[in-house]
C-alpha cells in the first residue's frame, strides 16, 4: 500500500490489520462495481449495490483474510509473505 508507514512493519498485528483492511476494501469496491454495472438497467442504485456487497460477504471476507494471515504468520514467523507461504495461505483462505 502507498500509505504503509514503516513503523507498522515492525508490528505483525498491525501489518495483518492493514492487509485485512486492504483486502476488504478492494473486495467491497470490486463487488459494488460489478453489482452496479450489471443491475443499473434494473434500477439498482450505487448505495443499494454497496449495501448488498457489504451484506453478502463481509463476514466471509474477514474470515478468509484472517485465515490467510494466521497461516502466513504460522509458516514464516512474521507478517511477511514468502514464496513458500503463498500457496498454503491461499488454500487456507479458500477452505475457510
Amino acid at each position: 500500500s502507498v500509505f504503509f508507514p514503516a513503523f507498522i512493519s515492525a508490528h505483525p498485528i498491525l501489518t495483518m490489520a492493514v492487509a485485512t483492511a486492504n483486502g476488504l476494501l478492494t473486495s467491497i469496491m470490486l463487488e459494488t462495481g460489478i453489482l452496479y454495472r450489471r443491475n443499473k438497467e434494473k434500477g439498482m442504485t450505487l448505495q443499494h449495490a454497496l449495501s448488498t456487497a457489504l451484506g453478502m460477504s463481509l463476514i466471509s471476507m474477514i474470515s478468509m483474510e484472517t485465515a490467510m494471515n494466521v497461516t502466513d504468520f504460522a509458516l514464516v514467523g512474521s507478517a511477511s509473505v514468502t514464496f513458500y507461504s503463498i500457496l498454503p495461505s491461499m488454500v487456507a483462505g479458500f477452505v475457510v
